[in-house]
């Protein structure tokens, strides 16, 4: 099709302001499904995608449209999760398009992940399109999110967009504000192919599916290709269209979006943000690729049982190839036998990871605490990379240890301020800044002029907080102290020397390395004294006495015991001389000190279990 009949577009939202509704919308105006085969989040495919109403994977679809005017028009949506951990995926999307189309609740307003998308989408200069949702909410009002759209983000009023994609209210009047606002692509034609990768998903039988936006040239099927970065080169086996499944077409020119099947068996060798041109091409210039997804999260994923440890690496295997942010190595610990340390791009991903591997590959799995990636730095200047805290070196070697700080902004309302701080502060947060959203507050710093409407003003605050202080409970305890209120946006910030120490936790005096972390040195006495009580209570009592100690260093800051079962040796004397007695409880003791020196704790899973859920 001609390129000035082309739309690239993508959706940006906060999670739950009706994204994947509105996309559902869409598609059934344009006549892309029919309604016999619609349903609910049609963009959505996994089962934990609708189970939880999130988005987790950017998806693709090709709709044709025609106009008030009478003109066709060729529209590619590129769906994009809402959730922050998944920012790497609307990244990847906005890469792709030239417009995108931004959904605001009319009864919640601005959030913290619009704002951050808005701020992405600028960044790649694209053409926003305004659409104030869920305007057939009793609580919804319109006209007052629109005027903070205009004020905050600076998108003129008059163009934005009044809609419920619940009933189809506006849909005709975004699909008219697509082809006539978001400009066409401007690809050359007959140049040298260059095709962006921006997202891929593996087929047992055609190999690696790259997800591709041609910006030059054309690509036919049977086109011998070469991918720019690994210098791989592949057969296009197949080439096609989103509509929303995979429709085979012979060829793909330059604004178009599609898919080629490279029929090639590693993912690693088709990676995201590579280019792709035709292998008989060489002095081919790569399109500028974006910045890769980096791990935030770390943690180890063991199995129950030791005989999965091999159906886990292949599992591993299989969901790399449809995840590319996902990072595994191999890892042994002496508690838990042989498992994978894990990278993840944040807590929720963590665990959509971890459901995806039970769920699809019938695995039991235990996951040991969450931890950020720290940078040692020794006394000869030299920088170690931290993910696993059993790596890092002796205190004796260590000049200072750095650790990542993160930017966050929350949005809230204004009666919630107070407690917000106090969240943060105790979580060593600095304070960056505090911005009005709403029209009638003005500048925070016009904060003594403000009118008795102070409780009910929409507040942006915004911190520098450690990432280990956010990563357990952190959002939970924000929603809890807002009532639900609050939303959160994190980006990361910089790297910062901090009064970090290593916490051990001992066992009759042996280290136990799955329970080590690293934690700030104000807090490591509470943390120890809670998995020192934790342990006490989980483990089973022992023939001989067992002492649980928490230590930094050989310095032990916390201790428990486990008193020893006891026998009652003396039960079959039944008189005679007290010596007698003497003697057995001599020998029982002498017994139980030898068995602590030489007999092995017993630690069964369930008290691992018990201890990694500790907050």
């Amino acid at each position: 099709m001609n390129q000035t009949h082309i739309r690239n577009f993508c959706i940006i939202a906060h999670i739950d302001h009706g994204k994947s509704t509105l996309a559902d919308r869409l598609l059934e105006r344009t006549g892309t499904v029919s309604a016999r085969d619609m349903e609910e989040q049609m963009l959505d495919q996994m089962d934990l995608e609708r189970e939880k109403g999130i988005t987790i994977k950017a998806q693709a679809v090709r709709m044709m449209y025609t106009s008030r005017s009478g003109v066709e028009y060729e529209l590619n949506l590129i769906d994009t999760p809402g959730h922050v951990d998944f920012a790497y995926e609307v990244s990847r999307s906005l890469a792709a398009c030239e417009g995108a189309v931004l959904v605001v609740d009319a009864s919640q307003g601005i959030e913290a992940q619009t704002l951050a998308n808005v701020y992405l989408a600028m960044e790649h200069d694209l053409t926003l399109i305004p659409v104030v949702n869920k305007i057939d909410l009793p609580s919804a009002q319109p006209e007052r999110v629109a005027l903070e759209i205009n004020e905050v983000l600076g998108l003129p009023q008059s163009e934005i967009i009044l809609a419920s994609a619940k009933d189809g209210t506006g849909t005709d009047e975004i699909l008219e504000s697509i082809v006539r606002l978001i400009p066409s692509p401007t690809g050359r034609e007959k140049a040298p192919l260059r095709a962006l990768i921006f997202d891929s998903k593996y087929d047992p039988y055609k190999g690696v599916i790259a997800y591709v936006r041609v910006v030059d040239g054309k690509v036919c099927r049977g086109d011998r290709l070469r991918m720019i970065a690994t210098d791989r080169t592949a057969e296009a086996l197949e080439i096609g269209a989103f509509r929303p499944s995979l429709t085979p077409m012979t060829e793909l020119s330059a604004g178009e979006v599609g898919y080629v099947a490279t029929g090639l068996k590693n993912v690693k060798e088709c990676q995201v943000g590579d280019t792709i041109t035709l292998a008989n091409e060489d002095a081919v210039e790569p399109l500028p690729g974006y910045r890769p997804a980096k791990s935030m999260v770390f943690a180890g994923l063991y199995p129950l049982d030791s005989n999965d440890y091999l159906l886990l690496r292949d599992a591993l295997d299989k969901l790399k190839l449809n995840d590319a942010s996902l990072l595994y190595e191999p890892e042994t610990s002496a508690a838990l036998g042989f498992g994978f340390r894990c990278g993840f791009l944040g807590l929720l991903h963590m665990e959509i990871v971890r459901e995806r591997l039970e769920r699809e590959y019938g695995l039991d799995l235990l996951a040991t605490p969450p931890n950020v990636e720290y940078i040692a730095v020794r006394q000869t200047g030299e920088e170690v990379v931290v993910s696993n805290p059993t790596n890092l070196p002796s205190p004796g070697e260590i000049e200072e240890i750095r650790e990542p700080w993160m930017t966050i902004s929350v949005v809230t309302p204004g009666r919630y301020i107070g407690a917000l701080m106090e969240l943060v502060s105790t979580r060593r947060g600095q304070f960056k800044r505090l911005e009005y959203l709403d029209s009638q507050r003005g500048d925070a710093s016009e904060a003594g002029k403000i009118a008795p409407s102070e409780s009910d003003a929409r507040v942006l605050l915004q911190y520098d907080i450690p990432l280990a202080e956010i990563l357990v409970d952190f959002y939970d305890e924000l929603k809890s102290r807002t009532q639900g209120y609050a939303s959160l946006d994190y980006a990361f910030s910089e790297y910062r020397t901090g009064n970090l120490v290593k916490l051990d936790i001992l066992l009759n005096g042996q280290p136990v390395d799955t329970l080590s972390t690293i934690t700030h040195q104000d807090k490591a006495y509470a943390h120890g004294k809670a998995m020192v009580e934790k342990l006490r209570k989980a483990i089973p009592r022992q023939l001989f006495e067992v002492a649980i100690q928490a230590a930094i260093g050989s310095r032990v800051i916390a201790r428990e015991t486990i008193s020893a079962m006891r026998k009652n040796v003396t039960a079959k004397c039944y008189g005679g001389d007290i010596t007698r007695k003497r003697k057995l409880l001599h020998k029982q003791a002498e017994g139980k000190k030898r068995m602590k020196r030489l007999g092995n704790v017993d630690v069964p899973q369930e008290a691992f279990l018990a201890v990694l859920k500790l907050d």
